[in-house]
């Protein structure tokens, strides 16, 4: 993907109280690779497998870290721009940092684990497992880098609005909606340029952080199966925020 200057779109957030809400758990939802909660051992940053690289030649780190402060600055003025016209002022979220270890970052007293992207409603933050990251970023493309960041920046814009479910698979499925809405209205007012095989990319990371099919709906911590999670973005990607029950 491919950043432009940016042209705001205008959002469906009037008639929500924005504020910045304390949220009473650690974290408002993450993305995780189910299949690799216990690998054999650390992908490493600087070392990619070339056959596990995509053709594209998506590889190096400092690609991968570019594509975080674009996803990251595109993330802002859009939330920026939705808030805006609803008569509201954004905050954006206070940081976004990036660990290597189990228990390098800690959300309220809980250390984070590996293998995973997590908002941190307790300190207003978003911390992602780098090696984890850059893996999953050579292996299914510099798309995903711009879903993962969406989708735990739209938790940070769930906790502005005060938004709360019973079950986190409502709260994550919503988020991928509104990743989906960030990223496709992102690309029709040219912010973002799609390029070859990034809506492939798209579908790609959604099916390798789905939940088992198994694992119970209204099980603690379940975000959706990859049919589910899919179905939820694009339905963003294609119909904005209208379709993420935001009004």
């Amino acid at each position: 993907m491919g950043t432009r200057p940016t042209r705001h779109s205008r959002g469906l957030l009037a008639g929500f109280l924005v504020a910045l809400v304390a949220s009473a758990g650690c974290f408002v939802g993450g993305v995780s690779d189910p299949q690799s909660q216990e690998p054999g051992g650390e992908p490493s940053a600087a070392s990619p497998d070339p056959s596990a690289t995509r053709a594209d030649g998506t590889t190096s780190v400092e690609e991968f870290t570019q594509d975080v402060a674009d996803a990251q600055a595109v993330a802002e003025r859009y939330w920026t721009a939705q808030f805006r016209a609803s008569g509201e002022r954004f905050q954006p979220i206070r940081r976004i940092t990036a660990y290597q270890r189990e228990g390098q970052v800690s959300c309220g007293g809980q250390p984070l684990p590996r293998n995973n992207a997590v908002y941190c409603s307790q300190g207003d933050f978003i911390a992602y497992d780098v090696n984890w990251s850059v893996a999953a970023f050579r292996q299914i493309g510099d798309a995903f880098v711009f879903y993962l960041l969406g989708h735990e920046y739209a938790h940070g814009v769930q906790v502005r609005l005060g938004i709360r479910y019973d079950f986190t698979i409502q709260q994550e499925l919503q988020a991928d909606c509104m990743a989906g809405a960030y990223l496709g209205d992102s690309v029709r007012a040219k912010a973002l340029t799609l390029a070859e095989g990034d809506l492939e990319e798209f579908r790609e990371g959604l099916a390798a952080v789905g939940d088992d099919p198994d694992q119970p709906w209204f099980a603690e911590g379940s975000h959706g199966t990859a049919e589910q999670r899919t179905d939820s973005f694009f339905r963003g990607y294609e119909q904005s925020l209208k379709a993420c029950g935001l009004s």
